[in-house]
């Protein structure tokens, strides 16, 4: 089992920044990779980002890259992701999620069925 917790939700203008923090424990050597996803009111839950737990290969969907950067700690266990020039259509529960079955050769994946933990969701509001 893995256990992810995120951290650092809240509320945020449009054009700020604000950083996610998701902490990894349990068997998290059995971690491949980690990703966030998010979802909106009405929405269907999204791909955002990920990162191989294993090797530097990254993914980002077409509506972050170049606002939004996926980090990690692997002595930590932690992946954190790091939001910039916030838009109101980033508004979203931002869920952290593992992948400890896959492997995907090193890559990450991008879709919801990549992944069997995840957490428990952080709400981020970004504001006009």
């Amino acid at each position: 089992q893995v256990q992810l917790v995120e951290s650092g939700g809240g509320s945020v203008q449009a054009g700020g920044s604000q950083r996610l923090s998701c902490a990894a424990s349990g068997r998290t050597f059995s971690i491949y990779a980690m990703g966030w996803f998010r979802q909106a009111p009405g929405r269907e839950r999204e791909f955002v980002t990920a990162a191989s737990w294993r090797s530097s290969s990254t993914a980002y969907a077409d509506s972050v890259k170049g606002r939004f950067t996926i980090s990690k700690d692997n002595a930590k266990n932690t992946v954190y992701l790091q939001m910039s020039v916030l838009k109101p259509e980033d508004t979203a529960i931002y869920y952290c999620a593992a992948d400890s079955l896959f492997g995907r050769g090193g890559i990450p994946g991008t879709d919801y069925s990549d992944y069997d933990y995840w957490g428990q969701g952080t709400q981020v509001t970004v504001f006009s």
